[in-house]
This record gives C-alpha cells, structure tokens and sequence, in this order.
C-alpha cells in the first residue's frame, strides 16, 4: 500500500535573506529549530582580532587521483576527466591555513585567477558566502577562518542540531557483477545506502538482482534517472517492478522535472521516494502539487542554506550533493550537522579514488558519520598524497577516444563514440536513439587496441549510435563473450 503523504504547509520564500551577512556566527543559518540539542562542545580559543583574519596567499595544486578498479571501468566511459581535482591552501594573517577543493570538470563554481586577486589582502570573514569565489576557495576560506577562531565549521553556519549525518556511496551505472561487488564493499564499510545511475543500456534487474544478495533489506539503493523514463506512462511500469526489490528507497529525477503532473503521477502510484533537484519545478510548486517528497541541495555555501532552509520550513528531507574528494566529504559534514533536513543521505562521490587526501578517514558507522569537533574542516590535508598526484593543470578538458559497447539478448550490437561532449550516451538516451529499457541489456568499454576495426567502429558511431547484428555470444574482437 502506498504510504500516507504528509500535507505541507504553503509557505513563501520571499525575502528569505540574510545568509550572506559579514560576521562569524550570524552569517548562516538553518532556518529551524535545534529541537532542543545543545551545540557540540569545542574546546578553542576566542575569536581574535580582524587583523588576523586577512588573506596573505592562496596556493593550487592540481591532482589527478586514480579510480579504484570497478569504478576504473565505469568512469571511464563518460567520465575519464573526474580524475582532476584542484586543491587550495588559504593563508591568513593568523598563520591558520585552510584547505579547499574543486573537482575541475565537475563543480557548481570554479575559481579563476580574478578571484584570487579579489581575496587577496581582504577579511577573510567577509568573503565566506560569496558563492561567486568558487567551490575549492570557498571551503579553504571556511577552513581557514574556523581554524583561526578556534571552532569547527558548523559553527560559523548556524546552530548544531545533528551529532551526525547520513553518507551514501556513490557510482555511475556500472556492470550487474562490478555494482554488486560495491554494494557489498559499500555495506562492508558501514554504509547503508549505495546511490547509482539507472541506464537503459543496462538491464536494471539484473543489478539489483545480483546486488541486493550481499546486502541486508535495510541497506538503501537509490537510481538516479536524470530523464531517461521519458514519461509517467513508459516510466510507471520500471518503477514498479523496481519497487519489489525492500533496498530500494529513492529515485531521482526519474522523468523531465518540469514534467509536475507527469512526477505527481509517479509520485502516486510507485512505493518509493521521488527527489528532484532543488529549483525545478518551483520549491512552491514541489510542495504545493506533491511532485517530490524530497530533494537534491548543493551549490555554494549561500545557496546550500537558503535550499536547505526552505527543505526545512516544509519538513521536506533532501541530499546534501557536495562532489569531490574527501576533502570536499569532510566540508559536507558541518552541512550535515546544521541543517534539520539532511536526513537522506549525502553524495560527495570520494569513495570512487584509491588514495585518501586527508590524514585520517572519515569513518562510517551504520550509515553516519560524526559531525566534526575540531577547529575547522575537523581533518588535515595528507601532503604526501599532494606531492605524489600533482600535475600540470589541462589547458582544456581531456577528452581521450572512447568506444562503448552494448550487447542485447537478440543479437544487436550498438557502438557509440565520445563526441566531445560530456555524458553523451545520456543525451543519446534522452534523445531516443537508445533502445529504451530492455532486460539483458549489457554496456562495456571497448579498449582501443590500435586495430583498423576499432577505428572503423569509432569513427561510425561519432555521430548517431552504429548498430550491428552479430552470433550471439560473440564478441566484436571475436572472442566469446
């Protein structure tokens, strides 16, 4: 039976400002209540004088941090150019240094050279929820500023009123054997939650069928459509045969979000959760119609608090979305820690490289994580790790050949190419050029061996997807499959 919808509030979010205001402890907040949790105790010092808290020198470095093995072979795919991350070390006055991170071709804000020139020799105070700084600037400042004052981040951000928060593990769509070995990992490590991509040249059951065999019903898989159901009539039936599976609990954005009758629909007639990203449809319109019963937050520290306080006025939960390294995880944390409504949990995707960029983890015990109680992040950058990735920061995005492979149990064969675009089977997808949700459905990368038929193959499938019809059990190398 589906379960009773909760009747919210109608509420306007006009004149919700004042996020952005110069000082430490009355920049931010959370738009709710503490529900009587009294702030963590932070043994510090007080805050000292301004002069302390001016910018003597940002420091970047680019990385390029290796995948682990399984999510190696999804990544690279669509998503070779995640590898790069750019790390930022905020110098102030104080002598405290914070650190901060934009994964580069993945970011709600990079930060150019105009903006370290605006930074430089300013407060530091006054900076904080200029969201305009970008992402990996941004954290160093916070960093840099709750080192200085002596308290942890989520002090500067607004009342504490969780001891911890909820972490996903995240991977792209991957293959049936590759997901099932991550959830198990996933679980392993104390989460319970796995968050993944729900592909149509993937057979979607097969993954959950051999996925939810190494975990527990209350460890949580939730599919990230982005669109790919198309509509409320082909979508309605997948959901539901998803639904029988007691780990899943949330699917995102499963058709177009401005699709509000079509998500109603869904919303109404499917067991799990439906989350949106944050802004379309209207916040309004989400609460008013019941078109998500949660949604997707991140962005900018202004952004973020503004999102996570409305989430908060209409008790409507949503993930915290933060990407990047640990680094960018640990920053996660303290928005955990002080917003009511980050009860889902959060996606900051650093569970997909080998090596860690902090001194120590961050330690995940049935499915939380404590908010941290030091000065700051609450965590230290692993130096070593910086000096043994760094390198030379791309001129552009790279963009090495990729052929992708999908197999059907008639006998089809589809090749696509890398265009130059990025997640171009996903718009392949959207545009209808993909066979829409078969079951047996296979998806691999196809190595470029330096062969005139993976040429051939690559150069065919630039454009539109390249469809063969092969023995079945064949590969196209002509090895079985």
């Amino acid at each position: 039976m589906r379960r009773t919808r909760r009747s919210f509030l109608r509420r306007s979010v006009a004149g919700w400002t004042g996020l952005a205001g110069a000082g430490l402890l009355g920049a931010g907040t959370s738009g709710c209540e503490t529900r009587g949790r009294p702030r963590a105790s932070t043994k510090g010092k007080a805050v000292r004088a301004t002069g302390e808290f001016v910018v003597e020198s940002i420091d970047r470095t680019t990385l390029r941090l290796p995948y682990r093995d399984a999510p190696r072979r999804a990544m690279d795919r669509e998503l070779p150019h995640w590898r790069y991350t750019e790390v930022f070390e905020v110098k102030l006055r104080s002598g405290a240094v914070g650190i901060g991170e934009t994964l580069l071709y993945y970011t709600w804000g990079r930060t150019d050279e105009e903006d370290v020139s605006r930074a430089l020799g300013k407060n530091a105070v006054d900076l904080l929820w200029d969201d305009s700084l970008g992402a990996g600037l941004q954290i160093g400042l916070f960093d840099a500023v709750a080192r200085t004052a002596g308290v942890p981040i989520h002090r500067l951000l607004g009342p504490q009123v969780h001891e911890t928060t909820p972490l996903s593990w995240w991977n792209i769509d991957m293959e049936a054997n590759d997901m099932a070995s991550e959830c198990a990992l996933a679980h392993k490590q104390g989460y319970m939650a796995y968050k993944t991509k729900g592909r149509p040249w993937f057979d979607i059951w097969k993954q959950m069928d051999l996925a939810t065999k190494g975990v527990p019903a209350e460890f949580k898989i939730d599919m990230d459509f982005n669109d790919t159901l198309r509509d409320a009539d082909r979508g309605i039936p997948i959901l539901k045969r998803l639904d029988e599976y007691p780990q899943i609990d949330i699917y995102e954005t499963p058709i177009p979000q401005g699709d509000v009758e079509g998500n109603v629909r869904i919303r109404a007639e499917t067991r799990a959760q439906i989350a949106l990203h944050y802004g379309n449809p209207s916040p309004r319109v989400c609460v008013e119609k019941g078109a998500c019963d949660g949604f997707v937050i991140g962005g900018g520290a202004s952004r973020v608090m503004k999102q996570g306080s409305f989430a908060g006025e209409v008790g409507m939960p949503f993930w915290l979305q933060l990407v990047g390294t640990d680094i960018t995880a640990a920053y996660s944390l303290h928005f955990g820690g002080v917003l009511t409504q980050a009860r889902w949990p959060a996606v900051n995707c650093h569970q997909l490289y080998t090596h860690s960029l902090l001194t120590k983890p961050i330690v995940v015990k049935n499915g939380h994580a404590a908010v941290p109680d030091g000065p700051g992040l609450g965590f230290d950058l692993n130096r070593e790790m910086v000096e043994k990735f760094r390198v030379e920061k791309p001129k552009t995005r790279p963009e090495p050949r990729r052929l992708i492979e999908t197999t059907f149990p008639d006998g089809r064969v589809m090749y696509l190419a890398n265009d130059g675009s990025v997640n171009f089977m996903l718009r392949r997808g959207n545009n209808g050029e993909i066979p829409y949700y078969v079951d047996g459905a296979d998806t691999r990368g196809v190595p470029d061996d330096g062969s005139a038929r993976w040429s051939e193959l690559w150069e065919k499938s630039q454009k539109a997807p390249y469809f063969e019809k092969r023995q079945l059990g064949v590969r196209a190398d002509g090895n079985s499959r």
